[in-house]
Order: structure tokens, then C-alpha cells, then sequence
């Protein structure tokens, strides 16, 4: 399989780079979960001997009772200082304290002692499924402390994905000013090629011109080649308006596209292998007419058809149906009998440089693909491809 070297390496080192960006991204992304998983950890663990805390300091209180003449001031802080963390203290089944519950407010607390019970149940269930609650001996009996992590833990949870969204947004928008910017960068590549080649064209072919009329100008010389010569330099002409075209904003008119595929395709089969038989079916009505480019149409049915002939070696056959679908669009279908292509293959056709080919640049399928798609709003497309069967090439306008 022959592949231009050039577009190659090129293409070759975008895809490596993707391939080393992709990566990085992913190593990075990982990182970011793995330091604020255990970051989170870290201040769960602070959260818990916290809790831990605050219910021995509850035992403690409850314990030595209010007559004692024990200090309270540290413990009194301690359960004081608790402003983030919700908790629950339950005893003998009944919430008996609660802290930082935001579903409580003092007016609810104090009005609806109903609404109180059902929420503070809800939020128990909750806590429990949440962290094991903490056992309190108190000596005859056992309460329990029930807690959940604070609102700053739960939402420092839901951080990393946050900024790695934030991240896969810039990289995306990124992607996309890289990707226009590269398209931006190859259109002008296109542009200036094909200037070029159209300028360099012109000259030889109005020489050619000039010695044919030196020819026919000769006694002797068969006129009837010189008819022939003379059409494959206006083919040459063609050939380089094509080019201009490409370089420029083409001219569109209305054409009958029946016609012209047909005229290209009898202009071909004179030039090419008599080994390969062609079928052209034209269904469309004969008032039928499309918006075109001629000259690029013209190109495109030439490129495809002669592709088809390399894929069967020379020898085949070469069918060519034109037809009209029910909504105001035209398809041309290229199909020959040739060695297909493969699944693989066919997502890396329309690339520039990819050929399975052991001559030529592999920019004609790309071209192809460009004045279809980009100067005609229309699909070209592989249809269907069977190996050693054949491969249908489809263009809708």
C-alpha cells in the first residue's frame, strides 16, 4: 500500500500528538481525582474524630450532671464550637439534641413540633446510611450520635468534576479554534496549489495549441489527428480551468447534470481500458437541472471513474446510474467490480496523502470530496464495499 510520505509523516504526527495529548489529559484528570479523593478522605477522618469529640464531650456533660462542681467552660466549647457539622443526639428512640440541621429553623423548632420529629427521622435515616453513629455509654443506658459530613466536605466531593468539566470545556473550545485554524491552514494550501498549477499550465498549453496549427499546416498531415490533438488540449484546458476554480470561488450555473456526467463519461471510455465495460443509466427526466460547476463536476466523475478502473486492474465492469430522489436531490453512483475496499481503509480514504496506490500524491478522493462537499452542499460518500466485489461511490446533490 503506497502512501505519500509527505502527508503521511504529517498526518502520522498529528495522530501522535492527539494520541500524547489524549494521554496527558487523562494522567492529569486522574490526578486531580486521586488529590481530592484523598483530601476528602483526609478531612472526613477530621470530621469524624471531631464527631467523636463532640460526643464524648456530650457523654461528659451528661455524665457528672449539673449540680457537679466540675469546669464545663472547655466541654461547653467544645460542643459550642461545632458550627458545620449536622448532628443528631438520640436516646431511649427520641432525638433529644440536634445541631446545624439547615431543614431547621428556631421557628419551626418551636411551632410545629410534628414537622420537627418527621424531618429529624428523615435526617437520622439519612445520617445512618451515611456514617456509622457514634455509641454513648452513659452508664445505665446508651445513646447515640448521629452525623453526616458538612455542606464544605460534601461540596469539595463534587469539585474535581467541576473543574475537570471546566477543563474539558477550554479543551474542547481549544480543539475547535486548533481544528479551524489547521482547516483555515489547508484551505490556503489548496488555494495556492492549485493557482499555481492552473499558471504553470497555461503557457505549454498555448504552445501546444500553436505547433498543432504548424502541423495541419504541413502537406501531408492527417487532419483527423490533428482533431484529436486538438481536444486533448482543450481537455488540458479544461483540465486547467478546473484548477482555477479550485483557487477561487467557483461560478455556479444551472446545468443539465444528466448531460454532462454523461458527456464525461463517453469522453472517458475512448481513453480507457477497452477491457472494462461500462453500464451508464441516466433516470433523470430530460428538463432536469442542477446548480453547478461543470468544470469541478466534470473532475469528480472523471477522478471516481478512473479510480474505479485502477480497482479492477483495468478490467471489469464500470457502472454509472444517475438518479432522482423524491425530495429535490440527484445521486451518482460509481460502482465497479473490483477488489472493494476495507473497513479500515474507508475511514481513511478522503485523507489527503492516503492511497493504496503506488503512484500519485492521494489528493484526488480528497478534492473529490471537497468540491462536492464544500462547493456544492452535497455527500460524497462510500456506499457500500464488499472485498473482491466491488465499491459504490455516492454523490448526492
Amino acid at each position: 500500500m503506497a502512501r505519500n510520505r509527505f502527508f503521511f509523516n504529517m498526518y502520522e504526527q498529528l495522530s501522535g500528538l492527539r494520541l500524547f495529548s489524549i494521554a496527558l489529559l487523562l494522567l492529569i484528570g486522574g490526578g486531580v481525582l486521586f488529590y481530592f479523593n484523598q483530601l476528602g478522605k483526609a478531612l472526613e477522618d477530621r470530621e469524624k474524630k471531631y464527631a467523636s469529640l463532640y460526643a464524648e464531650s456530650v457523654r461528659f456533660f451528661i455524665e457528672q450532671g449539673l449540680d457537679s462542681p466540675c469546669d464545663y467552660t472547655f466541654v461547653s466549647d467544645v460542643i459550642a464550637a461545632n458550627e458545620t457539622i449536622p448532628t443528631i443526639l438520640v436516646s431511649d428512640g427520641e432525638a433529644v439534641d440536634n445541631r446545624n440541621i439547615p431543614e431547621l429553623t428556631d421557628s419551626t423548632i418551636n411551632s410545629d413540633i410534628e414537622k420537627t420529629k418527621t424531618i429529624l427521622d428523615k435526617k437520622i435515616i439519612e445520617m445512618a446510611a451515611e456514617h456509622d453513629p457514634i455509641a454513648i455509654d452513659l452508664g445505665g443506658k446508651t445513646a447515640y450520635l448521629y452525623y453526616s459530613s458538612s455542606l464544605t466536605l460534601k461540596e469539595l466531593r463534587f469539585f474535581p468534576y467541576i473543574l475537570l468539566g471546566a477543563f474539558l470545556i477550554f479543551g474542547t473550545l481549544a480543539f475547535i479554534a486548533y481544528s479551524s485554524s489547521r482547516k483555515a491552514e489547508e484551505n490556503r494550501v489548496w488555494v495556492g496549489l492549485a493557482k499555481e498549477t492552473a499558471h504553470q499550465l497555461g503557457t505549454p498549453i498555448s504552445g501546444l495549441l500553436g505547433w498543432i496549427e504548424v502541423l495541419r499546416s504541413s502537406d501531408g498531415f492527417d487532419q483527423s489527428i490533428g482533431d484529436e490533438m486538438e481536444k486533448d488540449v482543450y481537455r488540458l484546458e479544461t483540465i486547467t480551468t478546473r484548477f482555477s476554480n479550485i483557487g477561487s470561488v467557483p461560478t455556479m450555473k444551472v446545468e443539465n447534470l444528466g448531460k454532462v456526467v454523461e458527456e464525461t463519461l463517453f469522453y472517458l471510455k475512448l481513453r480507457i481500458s477497452t477491457k472494462v465495460t461500462w453500464f451508464i443509466t441516466n433516470n433523470l427526466p430530460d428538463e432536469s437541472t442542477s446548480n453547478i460547476n461543470r468544470h469541478l463536476i466534470e473532475w469528480v466523475i472523471e477522478n471516481l471513474c478512473k479510480n474505479a478502473v485502477d480497482a479492477m486492474v483495468g478490467v471489469g465492469e464500470l457502472h454509472v446510474s444517475i438518479d432522482k430522489l423524491g425530495d429535490d436531490r440527484v445521486t451518482i453512483d460509481v460502482r465497479d467490480t473490483g477488489k472493494g475496499i476495507t473497513k479500515n481503509n474507508q475511514r481513511k480514504i478522503f485523507r489527503p496523502g492516503f492511497s493504496t496506490k503506488k503512484r500519485g500524491w492521494g489528493l484526488g478522493l480528497t478534492l473529490a470530496k471537497r468540491i462536492i462537499e464544500t462547493y456544492h452542499n452535497g455527500k460524497l460518500y462510500i456506499h457500500k464495499s464488499e472485498k473482491d466485489k466491488g465499491t459504490t461511490f455516492r454523490i448526492t446533490l
